[in-house]
């Protein structure tokens, strides 16, 4: 019975969804004749293929909810994985030595490609601070990433500074942007905090567009120097290789930081903040103090990715740093789960390193993304991985209880 209501649901839903694209998939006007074509082969198609789609959809959505019930109380595998030593002990070596023999055993394209994907991780981790941390909405991201590359094209440029100069003054510009960004929209949150956001990372953009007497416009700034070896001359190999090994040190630097700054007092504050603001801020945490750390915090990590960035493709310009960026950075932060570092690694692995190998399917790119964010989000929205909450127990010492 269950299941005939479901295929008489789905019939009404193909049904709808051949009404809906009638004008648009059957009818075609040809102006050179001057006739009306018929496509009814496509209307077939289209109702069979939204049909079996939203069978196979209710099918999943019942089968999700019968594990949910089965699996209450249970350990999901990535959980299980990370706290079983014996496990990912063997793993991370393995995966250790895959990335420290990468650039011998694959062609400086790939680890381009690699250098790039790293960079995003970087980047995910800090917006992670904000948004999976402390649960504050940020469109705007990528502002900041604008920030920490223009600091080292334009110091470079005027003052001939180089990149390891620059990199500190680049995170505390961008952190210096962030606390700027954090006083006006202390008291917003949920979709408000996000339209702020977005307009701040807006108007980075276009003052960056339009101001040519600062940012030379949309023409950018070009020959910026790479980063430099005990004052060796590396050529754009050996440039590649060394960009490949600098940004694994700056990636296992950002990981072990906000590791630990998960487990401090500011991270504890973090997640109160982002569970319920009215409760933290009666527990006598100051809500102020807490955001505008938070703020700074994440823009330090894409201020300093900002000069990696800079440095790595020795140009840049306005159209580096759209909106579509702060988009990706944070797909990579809901789709691998919200305050999980490991689930943000692996995201950015999977939305950055895909699309190239997946050129075949350049026109239908986008598409596919749209695709795997909606599933996620329906079967899978705590993420790849989920951040695991610590319990803690008390327990009474056996000498008190005799």
């Amino acid at each position: 019975m269950k299941a005939l209501t479901e295929l008489k649901k789905s019939i009404v839903v193909a049904v709808w969804f051949m009404f809906l694209t009638f004008p648009i998939m059957v009818i075609r006007v040809n102006t050179i004749e001057k006739i009306i074509e018929w496509r009814w082969r496509n209307m077939i198609f289209i109702g069979v293929g939204s049909f079996l789609f939203s069978f196979l959809w209710r099918y999943l959505l019942e089968r999700k909810q019968k594990q949910q019930e089965v699996q209450k109380g249970t350990r999901s595998w990535g959980t299980l994985i990370l706290e079983e030593p014996k496990i990912y002990r063997p793993l991370l070596a393995v995966f250790a030595l895959f990335v420290l023999v990468f650039p011998f055993i694959f062609s400086t394209y790939q680890t381009n490609i690699m250098t790039t994907a790293l960079m995003y991780v970087i980047l995910g981790l800090g917006l992670n601070i904000v948004v999976g941390l402390a649960g504050l909405l940020d469109l705007g991201y990528v502002a900041f990433y604008a920030v920490g590359a223009y600091s080292y094209a334009l110091i470079n440029y005027h003052f001939g500074l180089g990149f390891w100069a620059v990199l500190p003054v680049g995170a505390l510009l961008a952190a210096f942007f962030g606390i700027l960004l954090g006083f006006p929209v202390l008291r917003l949150r949920g979709d408000y905090l996000a339209i702020v956001t977005l307009g701040f990372g807006e108007i980075i953009r276009l003052i960056l567009e339009n101001w040519n007497a600062f940012s030379f416009g949309p023409s950018g700034i070009a020959h910026i120097p790479r980063p430099g070896l005990l004052g060796l001359n590396l050529t754009l190999n050996e440039s590649i290789v060394y960009m490949y090994y600098l940004i694994i040190l700056f990636c296992l630097l950002t990981i072990f930081i906000i590791n630990r700054l998960q487990d401090s007092r500011i991270g504890r504050a973090w997640i109160a903040l982002r569970e319920d603001e009215i409760a933290c801020q009666a527990m006598g945490i100051d809500k102020t103090k807490t955001k505008l750390t938070a703020f700074a915090l994440g823009a330090t990590w894409a201020g300093m990715v900002g000069v990696i960035f800079a440095a790595k493709t020795t140009f840049v310009n306005p159209a580096s740093f759209t909106f579509l960026e702060s988009a990706m950075i944070l797909s990579i932060v809901v789709l691998g789960g919200m305050g999980s570092i490991v689930g943000v690694f692996i995201a950015a692995m999977i939305l950055i390193l895909t699309p190239e190998y997946l050129r075949a399917f350049s026109n239908y790119r986008m598409l596919l993304f749209g695709a795997v964010m909606v599933l996620m989000m329906v079967f899978r929205p705590q993420g790849i991985v989920p951040n695991v909450r610590r319990t803690y127990k008390f327990r009474i010492p056996e000498k008190e209880v005799r």
